[in-house]
């Protein structure tokens, strides 16, 4: 399984000279299976990137690809627009999220592209779903998710396939026994930890308390207590330039070396020796 890094910017896109190496995209990630099975998360504005990626890789054939929504937060789902494939009726995409029914996340992505907020309509085939809390099965991948403690909710997802285990836990803020437990749940034993370290300590705990972001400390302490091997600090804020997360990279090696500063471009390859557990498919229903 391979991970690439298109958007790892929070609140909003910040295309600054001083963030030229962390870079100024808000939330996407790309996993590819082995088998060629495509998988996105997030629709920040990362995603105008990988459409690119997409059609040259996929040179005139139809591309599918399976997109998991974190939440419907603008700097979450704000490159939906300027995704080149979604207008291309050859290609087919399939939308998941456990925030909503499928009606209403149909309603939430098809809406960004209807009066008077966009002139054009997607033309791709489109599938909505609503996850449950039995893992799904994709084309070999185990796909949990887990719900996390934002204002007007957030989900987590863990990925595991080819023998690795992805982990992603953004805008997720600690403080509540039941969103906690079910964080250290989904991350457990993770090669790859994407978290949430948009504030510094002191802000999450002080000025920016209630808003629904984590610190480069906490990402540290539950890496190294949930057998993490690697952790990735993510959804950079966009007053943090390049220098700055440097300085958080830096001190979160202090409390967990293996640690290192989303940047767009990233790739990363996993193939633990772990094989996944018994699989069971969501008896969820697609809305079409």
């Amino acid at each position: 399984m391979k991970v690439r890094l298109w958007g790892v910017r929070g609140s909003t896109p910040t295309p600054e000279l001083g963030n030229g190496r962390y870079g100024g995209n808000t939330a996407c990630i790309e996993l590819r299976l082995d088998n060629g099975t495509v998988i996105i998360i997030d629709c920040g504005t990362g995603i105008r990137a990988l459409g690119k990626s997409l059609i040259r890789e996929f040179a005139g054939r139809a591309i599918q690809a399976h997109i998991f929504l974190t939440h419907f937060h603008w700097d979450h789902i704000q490159g939906i627009p300027s995704f080149v494939p979604f207008y291309n009726k050859d290609n087919s995409f399939f939308f998941y999220s456990p925030l909503c029914r499928a009606a209403e996340l149909r309603r939430v992505i098809e809406g960004m592209m209807r009066r008077p907020y966009f002139p054009v309509a997607m033309a791709a085939k489109r599938r909505f779903l609503r996850l449950g809390k039995t893992p799904i099965n994709i084309d070999g991948a185990a796909i949990t998710s887990a719900l996390l403690h934002h204002p007007q909710g957030c989900a987590g997802y863990r990925i595991e396939a080819d023998g690795g285990v992805f982990v992603l836990a953004t805008d997720t803020e600690p403080g509540s026994r039941v969103h906690d437990r079910a964080l250290r749940n989904l991350v457990k034993g993770a090669d790859l930890l994407l978290f949430d370290s948009q504030y510094t300590p002191q802000q999450s705990k002080g000025e920016k308390k209630g808003w629904g972001h984590s610190s480069w400390q906490e990402g540290g302490r539950i890496a190294r207590q949930s057998g993490v091997k690697r952790l990735v600090l993510f959804h950079h804020d966009p007053e943090s330039d390049d220098a700055f997360v440097d300085g958080l990279v830096s001190r979160a090696r202090k409390e967990f070396p293996n640690t290192i500063g989303a940047a767009e471009g990233l790739e990363f390859r996993l193939n633990s020796i772990r094989r996944t557990g018994r699989q069971r498919k969501s008896s969820a229903q697609w809305y079409s």
